[in-house]
């Protein structure tokens, strides 16, 4: 092999493992959407994660009644790998009729709401407190930001996925 073949050769070693090094980089890649969210099964007291897709309330962990709402999950240091961080900011529920309403848009079947319209059958509480609250009312509007403030490391907290 001459040296003119040689350096064809290495050169096209090189450009092949790099193309290689950028594939498993584009498949390895996290693009910020995750498939699954956190639930909270109210009667077990626990997280689970499900789909985001799903609309609360969903099944539960141990039987077949819907007491399962969305759980926004934090990491208050801002750090969503700590798992011992993490807490619960609030849950969220939908009413019955706003949850009719989203699956027949989402098969086509109506148009959406306008946005304040969603809101009043939209309702949030902290995880120690006993009644909901619509998240279009003062109360409401509280639980959805009382949680995003500077901690005392000067960070922000970060929504955390499964």
């Amino acid at each position: 092999m001459n040296k003119s073949s040689a350096f064809k050769l290495g050169l096209a070693l090189v450009l092949l493992g790099g193309a290689g090094f950028m594939i498993f980089r584009y498949f390895q890649q996290d693009d910020g959407i995750a498939e699954n969210t956190f639930f909270y099964d109210l009667s077990e007291k626990k997280l689970f994660a499900a789909p985001r897709e799903a609309l609360p309330p969903i099944k539960g962990l141990n039987d077949a009644e819907e007491d399962a709402v969305r759980a926004v999950v934090i990491a208050p240091n801002g750090n969503p790998k700590d798992e011992s961080a993490r807490k619960i900011a609030y849950l969220e529920k939908y009413t019955a009729e706003f949850k009719r309403q989203l699956v027949q848009v989402r098969s086509g079947q109506a148009d959406p709401l306008p946005r304040g319209a969603r809101n009043t059958h939209r309702f949030v509480k902290r995880v120690e407190d006993s009644e909901w609250r619509a998240l279009d009312s003062p109360e409401g509007e509280k639980i959805l930001t009382e949680w995003n403030v500077a901690g005392p490391n000067g960070k922000y907290p970060v929504v955390c996925t499964p």
